[in-house]
């Protein structure tokens, strides 16, 4: 049975007449009707009833119309469908992210990805950078909102966002009062950090920093989630140094300071597998250039 038998068939059903089937298809009566023939002999069922005067379909043959239609009707979808797969309208996307990318890059990437290519599937899953880097070379996401550094040959990284660090303080602490930090007026201080394990680049500007200012750095503790250091240092464990979108983690209990000379800085960057040519991604990538700016 081919496709083009069931478009006889289907001609033949809604014109009930053999001679404007035919003409109907680009063909002449006979073959037409030898077509039929042969697809009633391969289902075993007589289609048409005919007699001198009139064609009609049998009760098997408004069965199979029915069928027949559906079938074409998912052809028609599915032939959309790739078309829309072709240029990333449809599909599925395996997003990783850290959570700091969700104080500001990522809800505005997300949204607007979501209203132009409401079709495409979104996955998203929140890693740590080390994570995603494994994740990215696995196959088992697409891209990465990650923190830098993640240097790899088989990944393109793009930095989206850069941020300038805050000092983040207990509102009863000394230096709540403030209006800014310098790295130096933290050499007395016990830090809330997020690990070096999680956040490398973070982790070694700030022992760099401390170092350059003539002091080693007092490390109390350190957690895998930013949201984690910020509780703490409301619970009055310490102090930290955190991107400044942090600061849309609101507590009555903790201060944001903004800090200078110099100020720490992290950078968002969004990571995917040079591999990788799914058209979806390649929209996802298109509302970051035009939804994030990367300040410099």
């Amino acid at each position: 049975m081919e496709l083009r038998q069931l478009a006889y068939f289907v001609a033949v059903a809604e014109e009930l007449h053999f001679g404007r089937a035919a003409e109907r298809v680009g063909m002449t009566q006979p073959p037409l009707s030898q077509q039929i023939r042969k697809l009633e002999e391969e289902l075993g069922v007589r289609l048409f009833e005919r007699s001198s005067r009139r064609v009609e379909l049998s009760d098997a043959g408004r069965v199979y119309l029915e069928g027949v239609r559906r079938v074409f009707e998912d052809l028609r979808h599915a032939e959309q469908m790739a078309r829309k797969a072709q240029t990333g309208d449809v599909g599925r996307l395996e997003v990783g992210f850290v959570g700091s990318a969700t104080y500001d890059v990522l809800p505005n990437v997300i949204r607007q990805f979501q209203e132009r290519h409401p079709q495409v599937e979104l996955v998203l899953r929140e890693m740590a950078t080390p994570a995603q880097v494994e994740a990215l070379l696995e196959g088992e996401i697409d891209l990465g909102f990650l923190r830098p550094p993640a240097a790899h040959p088989a990944l393109d990284v793009r930095t989206v966002r850069r941020d300038q660090c805050v000092a983040v303080v207990p509102a009863t602490h000394g230096l709540a009062r403030h209006q800014a930090v310098r790295m130096e007026d933290l050499r007395d201080e016990r830090l809330v950090l997020v690990s070096r394990s999680i956040w490398p680049g973070l982790y070694d500007s700030i022992a760099d920093l401390s170092r350059a200012a003539g002091f080693q750095p007092q490390v109390r503790l350190e957690v895998t989630e930013v949201q984690t250091a910020v509780g703490l240092v409301a619970a009055g464990l310490g102090v930290s140094i955190l991107p400044g979108s942090t600061q849309h983690v609101h507590t009555r209990d903790v201060r944001y300071l903004p800090m200078v000379d110099p100020a720490p800085e992290v950078e968002m960057a969004l990571a995917w597998r040079r591999d990788n040519l799914s058209p979806a991604l390649a929209r996802f990538r298109e509302v970051v250039r035009e939804g994030v700016v990367a300040h410099t």
